[in-house]
């Protein structure tokens, strides 16, 4: 829809005086909703966050006067460009969230379409209930758009799709008027009929157009074969023609069968009611059988739905490479055999295991009596959720092919019956062959739907025009097997065009008089379904466009630039899952619940204003800066992104980039030299340390820093750790035997600040049997980097690589204290270092680890044993950094302070703690600082039964603990010194 009027700001500042939500239109928040996860990109008129349904009704009204539009939107997740237009993008995840009502008994839940549906999950497991539905977005997907797109997930071969859940929408019309669509009886409908108002009249027009049996067999005819439960191309009028008021003995009428799957291109939903079922039986196990061709998964996958499988998926060898270069997903390969060309998953249940491992065994035998497949492990119940999240990261890991060509969403929803699966995807395999293809193939094989994915470069003009041929193509092949071009994606922008050559014209017109009749302004997410725009408009790129390169300190070159690694993020939303559902990323999305903050936005923010820059300094954007403000540089987005987009690293550099243009600010500089501050300091430790707790000297430093006035200042100790060493290590006693020599990297902040942990670690290592070096070396620069101030950390970082690159190897290995400061070597030093530091650094990297690791695996090599450590009990409740996190892992962490034979270790589900180095510190984000504490962390803290330890191995994170929760957190080298015999 192109806008009549050019200039409606005006209206649009009045229209934000009249709503209780909140509606901007600036250049960064409209960016933000230019995207959603499919490829398309249009800059929207405003975006609004509703609060209440007057709210909607007054957007409805501004849409209708200034001919503008309204978009739908919850997490923002849709493939098919459902939620990108050019007039108000309405986002309903911050403030409809609510749980509305809950009946037990009749199994059914009402709420706002911005709840969460693993969230709604967690609220009804008490009560033995679930939501059956389960994308592969189920941790940020929300019941709205579930809705509006009919959603189906995994395990819809048993439980159906959403729009089988769906008892009740309460909606308003595009007249603003309130509707609520439910079950009614024949009368009822009747009633309907005679209403004087557009509710009445959308009931007319369905009986209207149904009762002609022209119609009817147009439907019957050329609708997708009723087999495939999986069917979502167009309006779904075949369910509401099996409905008793055109057809005897039918279901109760209900519209919410119609509005399921609408796109939000009928009505606007406000409340949803959904029915729900028992949970499944508690004890789960995994099939994972190999396949060496898609032909031999696929006739298993037609084995496999003979038995009581609860699942059938599929994952092919592209999506397979791609989890080896992921951080989070490499871990969960474990079960992957050889090299298949695919992995067919299959889930059975059962109350016992032994129960869901019988019926795991008999679906073997089957494959091996026909001869498919050539290994089968059977994944327990204690790790199916990590071989789970291995198939549910698909789509993000798609983005880590390497490169401008990617896999491309546009004919991966096309589902057929499961008799016509092997044929089908034979027949698409030889099409793409044509092409030059080699598709990806995954997801829903036990329902007849394969996410299948050409693989293209949409910048390039010859890519856009073959992604248009290759889906026209696919649909003419679909056709053929009276398949429907939309499984649960949604037709959208992408499919929408195909829907003629799908249902026929006759029921494509049928469509458009649907929608023209409950929308005649076409004000509800125009161009979705019908009269759309031919679908390779509007793209994320102009054809042939050139991607601009910036000149970087850091090294992006592994992936084409600074940023190509902007463009690795693919929209999935991996980073709006909320504290519940674990992980670090994203923090400050998950106390803002802006979409500003989260990695998705912040990597939009950068591809729109650096791909369009025509500015000398390309980094010199208000708006980048602004996104980027809320990053904590937790490092969670390397890890647990799919796509392992570094927002961090690309923080950093954009910090360096920016401040060459506007400065330093002096906060910045004194972080950045908080270890030359803390060795003037450090002269005097006494007078400092008044002067850092004194109410009017440190008041003074904070107001000058900008440093929050609640917060303790570090105080520095009596001695430095590097003094201590030089003066009392050769007074310790020499173990009897040194089991190993490892060097101590003495960070800055152990250096000065908890140098009693510093002196323990050291006590610790040498009555365990290990030598320990310290040598004169650079502070790590961590400090810098997190300012952006790269020149400085480049020089530490390449004076660390010169001293230790000829010292350290396998056998001795370079051991830090603080996570944070080490884990640089592993992470940032190989792209920050000078040229001629680059191949040394690559090296050291695999030869350093937190002190954490070194002793996890000296337990493993049974060099430290539980006989050297009481035998009291003792529980710990542990908080692991967001670094170790995410670079490295809590097992270490958990394996050493397990290791005391009576040690119990629970590991807090927490993320970030909400300090992230300075982050906390500084005024303006002390308030958002506490509530990520407060989010898992603080509470959980709180809640520690008495006696119980804290451990946290990051100096940030104990520093946080104390300052929000007045507990003392101790390192994990602390506790297991206390814990020696």
């Amino acid at each position: 829809m192109t806008l009549t009027k050019p200039n409606l700001l005006p209206a649009l500042e009045n229209l934000k005086a009249k709503l209780a939500g909140d509606l901007k239109f600036d250049s960064l928040t409209k960016t933000l909703y230019a995207t959603d996860a499919s490829v398309y990109r249009e800059m929207p008129l405003a975006v609004a966050l509703p609060k209440s349904v007057e709210d909607i009704r007054q957007l409805i009204l501004f849409a209708k006067v200034n001919k503008t539009s309204l978009i739908p939107r919850t997490a923002g997740t849709s493939l098919a460009g459902q939620c990108v237009g050019n007039g108000i993008v309405v986002d309903v995840s911050k403030y409809f969230t609510s749980i509305l009502e809950f009946n037990q008994e009749e199994r059914w839940v009402r709420v706002q379409p911005g709840v969460v549906r693993d969230e709604l999950n967690r609220f009804l497991k008490p009560h033995g209930l679930f939501f059956s539905p389960i994308t592969s977005t189920a941790n940020r997907a929300m019941i709205g758009g579930m809705v509006g797109n009919n959603s189906s997930g995994t395990t819809s071969i048993v439980y159906g799709t959403t729009r089988d859940k769906v008892i009740q929408l309460k909606t308003i019309l595009s007249d603003g008027n309130e509707a609520i669509f439910e079950p009614i009886s024949k009368n009822e409908f009747e009633a309907k009929c005679k209403l004087d108002s557009l509710e009445g009249e959308v009931y007319r027009q369905l009986k209207l157009e149904l009762s002609d049996p022209t119609a009817k067999k147009n439907i019957e005819e050329n609708f997708p074969k009723k087999s495939i439960h999986r069917r979502n191309t167009g309006y779904a009028v075949d369910a509401l023609l099996d409905t008793d008021v055109f057809q005897e003995g039918g279901e109760l009428f209900n519209f919410c069968k119609l509005l399921s799957g609408s796109e939000g291109t009928l009505a606007f939903t406000t409340e949803i009611k959904i029915s729900l079922d028992p949970l499944p039986d508690p004890v789960e196990v995994v099939v994972a059988a190999h396949f060496e061709s898609i032909h031999q998964s696929m006739l298993a996958a037609q084995v496999a739905m003979k038995h009581p499988a609860t699942a059938v998926e599929l994952m092919d060898k592209i999506i397979l490479d791609c989890t080896k270069e992921s951080i989070e997903y490499s871990k969960n390969r474990y079960f992957v055999e050889g090299d298949p060309m695919a992995l067919l998953m299959v889930e059975f249940t059962g109350n016992t295991e032994d129960e869901a491992r019988s019926k795991a065994q008999q679906l073997i035998a089957d494959f091996k009596a026909t001869d498919l497949g050539y290994a089968y492990p059977i994944i327990g119940p204690d790790k199916t959720k990590s071989a789970w999240a291995l198939r549910s990261a698909g789509l993000g890991l798609l983005a880590n092919i390497p490169g401008d060509r990617k896999a491309v969403a546009c004919i991966e929803d096309t589902a057929v019956d499961i008799e016509d699966l092997a044929a089908y995807i034979d027949e698409f395999d030889k099409m793409m062959e044509a092409y030059g293809q080699e598709p990806v193939h995954y997801a829903h094989a036990g329902a007849g739907e394969i996410h299948l994915r050409p693989i293209l470069d949409l910048k390039k003009k010859k890519d856009q025009e073959e992604f248009y041929q290759i889906s026209l193509d696919v649909a003419k092949l679909v056709k053929k097997y009276n398949g429907s071009l939309s499984g649960e994606h949604g037709d959208g922008r992408v499919r929408a065009p195909f829907i003629p050559i799908m249902v026929g014209e006759d029921n494509y017109q049928l469509f458009r008089r649907i929608k023209y009749t409950w929308d005649p302004d076409n004000i509800f997410n125009p161009g979705k379904i019908v009269d759309t725009a031919p679908m390779n408009t509007f793209l994320r790129y102009e054809p042939d466009m050139k991607t601009p390169a910036q000149e970087t300190l850091m090294d992006f070159g592994h992936v084409g630039g600074f940023l190509r690694m902007a463009e690795k993020c693919n929209g999935s939303g991996d980073c709006r899952k909320l504290p519940a559902s674990g992980g670090t990323m994203c923090p400050s999305y998950q106390a803002t619940r802006n979409e500003k903050d989260t990695t998705r936005g912040r990597a939009n923010t950068l591809r729109e204003f650096l791909t369009l820059d025509k500015k000398s300094n390309p980094f010199d954007h208000p708006e980048i800066k602004e996104a980027l403000d809320l990053c904590l540089s937790c490092k969670g987005c390397t890890a647990e992104c799919p796509s392992n987009v570094d927002m961090a690293s690309m923080k950093a550099e954009f910090l360096y980039q920016y401040q060459k243009q506007h400065g330093v600010p002096l906060r910045s500089k004194a972080f950045a030299h908080i270890n030359d501050l803390n060795g003037l300091a450090g002269v005097l430790p006494g007078l400092s340390n008044f002067a850092l707790n004194n109410g009017l000297t440190s008041g003074l430093m904070k107001s000058i820093l900008g440093v929050a006035s609640k917060r303790q200042l570090p105080t520095l100790q009596k001695v430095n750790l590097r003094t201590w060493y030089k003066k009392s290590y050769p007074q310790l006693p020499v173990p009897e035997k040194i089991i190993k020599t490892i060097y101590l990297f003495v960070d800055e902040f152990t250096n000065y600040n908890d140098t009693e942990i510093g002196i323990t670690a050291i006590k610790l290592l040498n009555r365990l049997g290990y030598d320990v070096k310290v040598i004169d070396h650079q502070e790590s620069g961590r400090s810098a980097l997190s300012k952006g101030l790269l020149v400085k950390a480049r020089k530490h970082a390449d004076a660390n690589v010169e001293i230790f690159e000829k010292l350290i190897d396998s056998n001795t290995p370079l051991v830090g204290i603080e996570p944070s400061a080490i884990l640089g070597f592993r992470d940032e030093y190989p792209k920050l270092v000078s040229p001629k530091w680059v191949e040394a650094a690559k090296k050291l990297k695999f030869h350093t680890l937190t002190i954490d690791e070194f002793i996890g695996r000296e337990i493993a090599a049974g060099n430290i044993t539980s006989d050297q450590f009481t035998g009291q009990a003792q529980n710990i409740k542990l908080h692991g950094h967001c670094h170790q996190k995410a670079i490295s892992s809590l097992t270490w962490t958990q394996k050493l302070l397990s290791l005391p034979t009576n040690y119990s270790v629970e590991i807090i589900p927490s993320g970030c703690c909400g300090m992230a180095g300075s982050f906390g510190y500084e005024k303006e984000h002390y308030e958002l600082s506490m509530q990520i504490g407060e989010m898992v962390l603080f509470p959980a803290v709180r809640e520690a039964a008495e006696g119980t330890l804290i451990a946290a191995p990051g100096t940030s994170c104990r520093h946080q603990i104390a300052d929000g929760t007045g507990k003392k957190a101790k390192h994990p080298v602390e506790i297991l010194w206390e814990a020696l015999r």
